[in-house]
């Protein structure tokens, strides 16, 4: 479109101006010069928007670390210890991101977590789950408000010694471009290889990686990429719980994996959990219907709470009904793949018979 209005513009200006003033080698030098200027000049935006998401992610980043270096200033204490056996209590956090003054994200909440049992949050995203766990970790402070464990801040405690306390398993975990021993022994530096192997059973890792042919020095390779998605979130489990922690966080832990793998690795949360304080964060409800306790966050705040069987019987309950959605979704995808397996089933049966 740019090339034809260039031309009929040029072939105007040639007419009147004349032969002798004006050749077509001339317009097409000044057409194609002005269309490539117009092509750099939108190859700008993209680059614009880059360098505004750029801005943000450096504003978030110096946030964090402007509270990393406050808070590690009472790491210099070693006094400064709490005692994590004991329930952990929300009272009355309020919290806004440094970058986000505008935004808030948590919003008077208030809930305790008891020693020895399961916890779990859930609610849609963006209601504040995962921000209670960054809180608990310190890597944000409460806008006001306080959190406590065993009747104690964790404002007065060693940061460092509350983190080496505390085990938490996300969503994608990260495993490093070297062995299976080396990447648990990331968990705790002065394991035992005896050590390294209970923690592999108890997460239930052994097995599969006893089958490898390197077994334990066994190369995972980049990004994870010699593992499935079941093992490498054993081999992360293995990696928390060597270092035998009082406090478990689970963020999301399953909700990456399929039907199969997301069952057997449940089942080896499930007995990790047993008798140790455990915070869980879960979108797929199914996975928190044995917790002890239920919290549904919504816009920051607790809206409904109890355990499975006391939030189903509730009539219109927020809870109930989350389920009830998730339910038929699994009914539709399960119909979707029956039905993809039927049409390849099919196929592959007019394929034989040509």
């Amino acid at each position: 479109m740019i090339y034809a209005l260039g031309f009929l513009f040029g072939s105007i200006l040639m007419h009147e101006e004349g032969r002798n003033k004006l050749n077509i080698s001339t317009i097409i030098l000044v057409v194609t010069l002005f269309t490539q200027g117009i092509y750099l000049i939108g190859s700008i935006g993209p680059c614009l928007q880059a360098l505004a998401e750029a801005q943000v992610a450096i504003k978030e980043t110096n946030g964090t670390e402007d509270n990393e270096t406050k808070v590690w200033k009472d790491s210099d204490n070693e006094n400064a210890t709490v005692n994590l056996n004991g329930d952990i209590r929300f009272d009355s956090v309020t919290f806004e991101y440094p970058t986000r003054h505008h935004t808030t994200v948590l919003q008077n909440l208030t809930f305790v977590a008891r020693a020895g049992e399961t916890t779990a949050l859930v609610g849609s995203s963006g209601s504040g789950k995962s921000t209670c766990m960054s809180l608990l970790l310190r890597l944000y402070e409460p806008s006001s408000g306080n959190i406590t464990i065993n009747g104690k801040s964790i404002s007065d405690c060693n940061v460092k010694k509350l983190r080496q306390s505390i085990g938490v398993v996300n969503q994608e975990p990260i495993l490093f471009d070297t062995t299976i021993y080396e990447n648990i022994l990331y968990g705790n530096k002065n394991a035992t290889r005896a050590q390294i192997e209970e923690a592999a059973r108890e997460a239930n890792a052994h097995n599969f990686i006893m089958q490898l042919t390197e077994k334990y020095d066994t190369l995972v390779g980049e990004r994870s990429i010699q593992l499935s998605g079941g093992e490498k979130q054993r081999v992360a489990l293995a990696r928390t719980l060597v270092k035998q922690p009082v406090l478990l966080l689970l963020d999301e832990a399953t909700s990456a994996l399929d039907n199969i793998n997301e069952k057997n690795v449940q089942e080896t949360l499930s007995r990790a959990c047993k008798n140790r304080t455990t915070i869980v964060i879960a979108h797929r409800l199914a996975a928190v219907r044995h917790a002890d306790c239920i919290y549904v966050l919504d816009k920051g705040k607790i809206v409904e709470s109890g355990t499975y069987k006391t939030l189903m019987s509730q009539e219109g309950s927020k809870y109930r009904e989350m389920v009830q959605v998730q339910q038929l979704e699994t009914i539709e995808n399960d119909d979707d793949i029956r039905w993809n397996q039927e049409q390849l089933k099919d196929e592959n049966e007019k394929q034989t018979c040509m």
